[in-house]
């Protein structure tokens, strides 16, 4: 069980640390004058998770050497994330990308600005990777490392067989993000291979099929009376798991955007013959949806250190989860105790 082999060992994650420019209020693109600025990067936003819940988690990447990326340190640093794997680097940029909110029936869109940044020129040979997982027991890392550029591809893959080679848990959420792969090969080309050595895979369903090319079942479950079909996921991730033999954990978390406001979610987590389901989540005021996923997996890798009970696990997953639509930005900022109140039910009382 990941909680007895790696309970109190630092979790490593890795990707890249980015500046978000939202346009406020409802405003589109083009009727803003200013923006919202924060920060955010879903390897980042698993971190901040993780911190949050008082695990130990260190962030791998590069800055640039400049106020930017000094800022980025000290973001870093304000949610007690590690900071030993960052490198500040004299050439690049920060990576930036700009929020367009979503209203209503209008969907959110997003325009990233991430050539030429700092984390984007990594190669292979710049990390010394034995150093970054010193006396860790997880490694994270996700598919937007790999579809930024062929150098980043293989730097995962130089991560992972460390990681392998040093026998920790390795940690995959696929991420499929259409508008980053933009270097000559699929998102199913690249990692499919770099998955082959995932102990822990996530991905929302639509996130499985465009990775691995098997269609998988649409999640249009519309209130919170709703339940998927539980025997048609089980099937599915029977069938992904012949592919992926070593994945001993394959997390799946859903969301049903009806409206802008207005998602429902859902969570499974299968493991060998074992299949668990969460309740649905209904949020009917979604404040921020950025970054949810990127909370599920932050609460699930914390609750495999600290829960044995898988179905505990995935429960602690899908409430963190539901809470990130209640924050403003990219990560989440809830705390183990909010987390479990809302497994247990919760309410908005005001706490005094």
């Amino acid at each position: 069980m990941l909680h007895e082999s790696f309970m109190g060992k630092k979790i490593v994650t890795f990707g890249e640390m980015l500046m978000r420019l939202t346009t406020p209020g409802s405003l589109r693109l083009q009727q803003a004058n200013s923006f919202d600025v924060n920060f955010g990067g879903s390897e980042f936003n698993v971190a901040v998770s993780i911190a949050s819940y008082g695990g130990d988690v260190t962030l791998v990447t590069a800055l640039p050497d400049n106020p930017l990326g000094k800022v980025c340190l000290m973001k870093l640093r304000e949610h007690s994330v590690g900071t030993e794997g960052v490198m500040m680097e004299s050439g690049g940029r920060l990576g930036t990308y700009i929020v367009e909110k979503a209203a209503d029936m209008r969907p959110a869109r997003v325009i990233y600005d991430r050539n030429d940044s700092a984390f984007a020129r990594l190669k292979p040979g710049m990390i010394d990777w034995e150093k970054a997982f010193d006396g860790a027991g997880i490694f994270h890392w996700s598919g937007i490392d790999a579809s930024l550029t062929q150098g980043l591809a293989d730097v995962c893959k130089e991560a992972i067989t460390v990681a392998d080679r040093m026998g920790l848990k390795i940690s995959c959420d696929i991420n499929y993000r259409k508008n980053l792969w933009h270097y000559g090969r699929s998102a199913e080309e690249v990692l499919v291979p770099l998955m082959q050595y995932s102990d822990i895979i996530f991905g929302s369903s639509g996130e499985y099929e465009k990775a691995l090319g098997m269609k998988a079942p649409a999640f249009t479950v519309n209130s919170a009376a709703g339940r998927i079909d539980a025997a048609e996921y089980e099937d599915y991730c029977a069938r992904v798991s012949t592919r992926l033999p070593r994945c001993k954990y394959m997390f799946m978390c859903m969301r049903n955007a009806i409206t802008s406001e207005h998602n429902c979610l859902e969570g499974v987590l299968y493991a060998g013959e074992e299949m668990k389901v969460s309740r649905t989540y209904e949020v009917n005021h979604v404040v921020d949806s950025m970054g949810v996923g990127d909370a599920f997996v932050g609460a699930m890798l914390y609750a495999c250190q600290n829960y044995a009970d898988n179905q505990t696990k995935l429960d602690f997953a899908m409430a963190g989860s539901a809470l990130k639509n209640t924050i403003v930005g990219d990560y989440n900022m809830v705390s183990v105790d909010e987390v479990e109140q809302l497994m247990k039910g919760g309410n908005a009382e005001i706490r005094r």
